[in-house]
């Protein structure tokens, strides 16, 4: 039995996170969840933003499940999701696209299916900033390590080849960015010798961005630099549905935490309106993560029945469900 650090998150996280351990519980998936919070709710109850508690747990577990958190604004708080990423140094962020049936798109018939590794530690999230008031004068440091960009490089190319995976791509802006943008190519060119079975090839970021929109099924695995992969992270989720559909991953050596990368939604909260399958899917991440694979495909095909039975699915996905008659109907397919 798997212990896991679970993180409800603030809006629609309690919600959500509720219809994912349903659904484990049907499924009997063997995993005992030790619940522990962070964000808005727990700085109101306790004024604290991210608990010991938590971190207590998240250091035992080595494993933990977060829905979407609120950083409270001009609390003199950068974010949660970085510090907790920094802390544990989780330098990958893992996110798949993939274009599944009953889920609508621009592309439902592109066959897109892709994963993007994003260097999570590092880059122009480094914190490194400095303000001159006197003369108007702002400064953010790209801070790339050659670690940094040697171990993330690494970690795509292994991906790729474990999972039969065809081709890395690396988006860079090294023709402006010329010293830290060389960092990362050239730990990325160093990763495609250790894997020469692995078609690679480079593109600059902003031709990545067109190609991404014209034609996405020519890509495989893209890595890339922080700032570029947040952004890149939320244009491939577009291609595929959007954020309330896609997994998410913060994986470092000994500490993995998955999430919904959508927001709290606190418009929503409480009303039943909320689509779990983001965080379902994260979880399924999780599985796989702890070896669990027989009962994450198990999941995912009751979630895959569901999404094609629009009466079943949520007002986002095109139906009327509520959250929990979502579930529920996971939960019947579960056996078939």
């Amino acid at each position: 039995m798997q212990l896991i650090t679970l993180i409800p998150g603030d809006g629609i996280g309690p919600e959500i996170t509720k219809a994912v351990t349903d659904i484990f519980a049907a499924a009997e998936v063997p995993v005992q969840w030790e619940e522990q919070n962070a964000g808005q709710t727990t700085f109101d109850a306790s004024g604290e933003l991210i608990p010991q508690a938590l971190l207590d747990s998240l250091e035992k577990n080595r494993v933990g499940l977060k829905g979407p958190i609120t950083t409270p604004v001009g609390k003199g708080f950068r974010s949660i999701n970085v510090t907790l990423r920094q802390k544990y140094n989780l330098y990958q962020n893992v996110r798949p696209s993939k274009t599944t049936p009953g889920i609508a798109s621009r592309y439902a018939d592109s066959g897109i299916d892709l994963v993007l590794f994003r260097e999570n530690t590092e880059g122009l999230y480094s914190g490194l900033e400095m303000y001159d008031e006197h003369n108007g004068i702002a400064d953010s440091i790209a801070r790339n390590t050659v670690v940094g960009a040697r171990r993330i490089c690494r970690a795509a190319f292994a991906y790729a080849a474990k999972h039969g995976r065809k081709k890395v791509t690396m988006a860079h802006k090294a023709n402006i960015l010329k010293v830290a943008g060389k960092v990362m190519l050239d730990a990325a060119q160093e990763a495609a010798r250790e894997f020469p079975q692995i078609q690679y090839e480079e593109k600059i970021i902003d031709n990545m961005c067109m190609q991404l929109v014209i034609r996405p099924e020519q890509f495989d695995v893209i890595v890339t630099t922080n700032l570029f992969g947040d952004i890149l992270s939320d244009l491939c989720a577009g291609l595929v549905g959007g954020l309330g559909v896609v997994a998410g991953a913060n994986i470092g050596d000994d500490m993995a935490i998955f999430e919904a990368v959508h927001g709290s939604a606190p418009d929503i909260a409480g009303q039943g309106k909320a689509n779990p399958t983001a965080l379902l899917r994260s979880a399924l991440m999780m599985l796989h993560h702890i070896g669990e694979h027989a009962k994450a495909d198990q999941i995912e095909k009751a979630l895959h029945l569901t999404l094609l039975d629009k009466s079943k699915c949520t007002g986002d996905l095109g139906g009327s469900a509520s959250t929990s008659e979502f579930t529920q109907a996971i939960i019947g397919n579960l056996g078939k």
